[in-house]
């Protein structure tokens, strides 16, 4: 490959990763517009006798469906979602060729591929349920990630050093790249049943952007089925990377601080799926567990990677 075309895919990837942003900017302003414009309840008549024969009529709320504009706006922007995930896959394709090798060599080539990971996952999951109540909370911390890579995080591509140059680069990463996609909607969603939970504690009921969001329980379960998906996929890349560590540098542990990051994260979810299934821990706490394991991964990716003197630390800044 000549340096034209090297320069020339280079040049696609870039632009391929800012048309994403475009394009999802664009999507969180009309999740954010869909989401303000609410549930509102219309009211029915109904009758009751008093005394002395008198009828009082009572109104009493209808049950509640997204407003049409809203639901407009709910399905261009999920629309707009699926195109910016179509664009961010053909940045990383262009990278990858670019590069000669997968695109997961440095924190640039990873984050834009987490990004791309919590995208598949929301969308993946929309195809089997309406989760238009959740797209703001999901093309937001993507369209952070992106925006994170190409002004902190970028680098020019380079050749993997001698201890990326192997097939468990493909196996691990990829199936860390799932399970962060996985971690972010499920934190977003506990997040947003901890808000819920509060409301309905107060006997309240949401006359405004909160309407269209479901019930603290149907949150809670929700989350929980997406970190039973994960935390074997998550225990998985560990075991993985444990077994390229022995590939790469003789031994398979080490207490490298990535491996012991790895290693608390996966205790934090393996105390969440142990405080679902204990009374008393199922609800509100459960939530701020599986919070604290989205925080204990990206402390693993962001501090580690950075800030800390690790075999492992591969940022390219």
């Amino acid at each position: 490959m000549t340096s034209a075309e090297s320069m020339g895919l280079a040049e696609a990837s870039n632009a391929a990763i800012y048309a994403t942003m475009v394009t999802l900017s664009i999507a969180m302003v009309l999740f954010a517009a869909s989401f303000a414009s609410g549930r509102r309840p219309s009211t029915v008549a109904s009758q009751a006798v008093g005394t002395g024969g008198s009828v009082a009529v009572m109104d009493r709320p209808e049950p509640r469906a997204y407003a049409e504009p809203g639901r407009k706006l709910a399905n261009v922007a999920m629309s707009l979602t699926w195109l910016a995930t179509g664009l961010l896959t053909l940045a990383l394709v262009l990278r990858g060729i670019w590069a000669g090798r997968v695109p997961w060599g440095n924190m640039y080539e990873f984050s834009i591929s987490s990004a791309w990971g919590v995208l598949v996952v929301f969308l993946a999951i929309s195809t089997r349920r309406d989760l238009r109540w959740l797209g703001l909370f999901v093309v937001a911390p993507a369209l952070l990630t992106l925006g994170l890579a190409v002004t902190v995080l970028y680098t020019e591509a380079a050749q993997l050093v001698p201890a990326l140059k192997s097939y468990w680069l493909v196996i691990h990463v990829s199936a860390a790249i799932i399970c962060a996609g996985a971690f972010t909607v499920a934190a977003s969603s506990a997040a947003l049943s901890l808000v819920q939970s509060r409301h309905e504690r107060l006997g309240r009921v949401w006359h405004g952007p909160m309407s269209n969001v479901p019930s603290a329980e149907k949150l809670q379960t929700f989350t929980s089925r997406l970190i039973a998906f994960s935390f074997p996929l998550w225990t998985f890349s560990v075991i993985a990377g444990a077994i390229w560590a022995e590939n790469a540098w003789g031994r398979y542990w080490g207490w490298d601080p990535k491996e012991t990051w790895a290693l608390i994260t996966w205790l934090v979810y393996a105390a969440y799926l142990h405080a679902r299934s204990t009374a008393g821990w199922r609800g509100d706490k459960a939530s701020w567990i599986a919070i604290l394991g989205l925080v204990t991964f990206l402390i693993n990716y962001f501090g580690v990677n950075i800030f800390v003197n690790s075999l492992h630390s591969y940022a390219g800044l």
